[in-house]
């Protein structure tokens, strides 16, 4: 299999992405190439930030000279993983989860290099292998080399006794268990990765292929995420950070790497970058001696936003802030497309007013009784005079005159009313 070309969990660890590892993991890692794998379930068309961890893993094993195999759980998917839930999940039907499985498919191949010639990515679908087995051959067959005992010990089955497991998110384990002794049968895989709420279902996979096949298999873990006051990572206040532009817009993406507390951006610069541990440690010096510029929350932002969107979507998002929180230009706004001005002053309050009576207003008038964005003509007019209005990031005077050239897009109107505060106005004709 050849020599791996550098010590995995040695740069893994210092990286923080090491919380449980088998014993000899780090030895057969070092001693030869080695295939590993991560199961993703398709509980969803696009993979979230929280399963970035995971893509990076498979990109850190590729890099050190090892094959990685990408599971996407198109039959696990159908049953739902205990691990980390509180409660039952809701099933998927087939045409979602097919949905599903191709749009997490088509987000993997943006990350792990499947056309190289000496370790080349695999994507695998346990729909394959459990398709044509039945449920009295998989309880023959599996279900008699693990004990209740055993699965009972779980953390991921204890946490759900009081509340409640069904049958179905109870044999999750030996179904998971399973994909990883027919990858070790079929494909040689002898190690599996995850996040440290699948310890107990991987720990079953290495046992089934103790028993089942007498070979030895490996696992390790990387720490679940949180923020440093102890909340749930990759959640705002709209819901996930997703990885497809569609969901989660390239802007608001950067913007959440951007806003991350300084604590933080210290932990996650080593876990969602490839930075070298000397251009790290320069930056969390850096960053030390002046927080205030932000400047580990910014690489941070670029590095993450490039590697899953690309240079050109961050471009955009530098310039979408630029716009929003400082120097921004006219000329930026006008290169702004209409989603891209939509979605960075989606938080802005916002107007409507029509054409004609935009082109027949007076300047004060379009201010405080058409838009509302002065409560009365004389705060809009002191406002103005104290040189605190701009109309498209340009400062405007009482002898401004509106016209239809100015519209951004042909719609749109930017207001600014002193350092911070945004209005957009849209005009319908």
């Amino acid at each position: 299999m050849g020599t791996p070309k550098y010590d995995l969990i040695e740069e893994l660890t210092w990286r923080g992405m090491i919380q449980d590892i088998m014993p000899g993991t780090q030895e057969q890692l070092n001693k030869e190439v080695t295939i590993g794998y991560i199961g993703f379930d398709p509980t969803a068309e696009s993979l979230h930030i929280g399963s970035l961890v995971p893509i990076l893993l498979l990109v850190h094993l590729q890099r050190a000279g090892h094959k990685p195999i990408a599971l996407v759980g198109g039959a696990t998917g159908m049953v739902g993983d205990p691990s980390g839930k509180s409660e039952e999940r809701n099933l998927l039907d087939a045409e979602t989860l097919q949905k599903n499985v191709a749009g997490v498919k088509k987000q993997l191949e943006k990350f792990l290099d499947f056309t190289c010639k000496e370790n080349p990515a695999e994507l695998a679908n346990n729909y394959d292998w459990f398709k044509d087995m039945s449920f009295l051959n998989f309880i023959r067959d599996v279900g008699k080399h693990i004990t209740v005992n055993y699965m009972m010990s779980k953390d991921s089955v204890k946490k759900r006794l009081e509340t409640g497991i069904s049958f179905t998110e109870f044999s999750y384990q030996l179904l998971q268990g399973y994909d990883f002794y027919w990858l070790n049968k079929h494909k040689g895989c002898k190690l599996q990765m995850g996040g440290a709420d699948q310890w107990g279902n991987m720990t079953t996979g290495t046992e089934l292929i103790r028993r089942l096949g007498g070979h030895e298999a490996f696992a390790f873990t990387t720490p679940l995420i949180t923020k440093s006051d102890g909340s749930k990572f990759g959640k705002t206040e709209k819901g996930n950070i997703w990885l497809d532009a569609k969901l989660t817009s390239p802007y608001e993406f950067y913007q959440f790497w951007l806003n991350v507390a300084d604590e933080d951006a210290e932990r996650y610069i080593k876990i969602y970058t490839f930075l070298n541990r000397e251009e790290i440690e320069a930056l969390i010096e850096a960053h030390r001696n002046a927080p205030h510029l932000r400047i580990l929350q910014k690489k941070l932002a670029e590095e993450v936003t490039v590697m899953v969107h690309h240079r050109e979507a961050y471009n955009k998002a530098v310039t979408a802030s630029e716009i929003l929180f400082g120097k921004g230009t006219t000329e930026q706004l006008q290169q702004l497309e209409e989603s891209e001005i939509l979605d960075i002053f989606k938080g802005v309050p916002q107007h409507q007013i029509s054409l004609d009576l935009l082109l027949s207003s007076s300047i004060i008038d379009f201010l405080s009784q058409h838009t509302q964005v002065f409560p009365s003509k004389g705060e809009a007019r002191r406002m103005i005079q104290a040189n605190g209005v701009s109309i498209n990031k340009q400062k405007i005077n009482e002898s401004f005159v509106l016209n239809e050239t100015q519209l951004l897009k042909n719609k749109f109107l930017l207001i600014q009313k002193g350092k911070k505060e945004y209005h957009l106005i849209t005009v319908t004709r």
